[in-house]
């Protein structure tokens, strides 16, 4: 199963909502603002080797500047980082797709297509 962590009101998550319909890929859609990604989802996506901690927080959000992220990132244990983010979904950078063997975080187009059309 296919879970889609987005937010409705991401113009970027709804590109990549469009292109998962595009590709076939039913998903189920958990809204990440109000569910975001457990402890273990996170711990998964940074084993994958894909993506590093930084990578899955959302540099551009309000959160990430109201909290003064930039500087308190490098402090943090990634245990205290992946807390963080797993009780905070507006720090989490959208849209995160993962089916247990695959996953996506953020929309970039070619890698959205290499990893989800079939």
């Amino acid at each position: 199963m296919v879970t889609y962590y987005g937010y409705a009101k991401c113009s970027t998550c709804q590109k990549a909502k469009k292109a998962l319909g595009q590709y076939d890929v039913s998903f189920k859609e958990v809204d990440i603002t109000e569910t975001p990604p457990s402890k273990t989802e996170l711990k998964k996506i940074l084993k994958s080797g894909e993506y590093a901690l930084k990578d899955l927080f959302n540099k551009s959000g309000v959160q990430y500047r109201e909290l003064n992220m930039k500087d308190k990132l490098p402090t943090l244990s990634q245990d205290e980082a992946i807390d963080l983010l797993a009780s905070n979904g507006r720090l989490v950078k959208r849209p995160i797709v993962i089916d247990g063997a695959k996953v996506t975080v953020g929309f970039k187009e070619d890698l959205f297509k290499k990893t989800w059309a079939s």
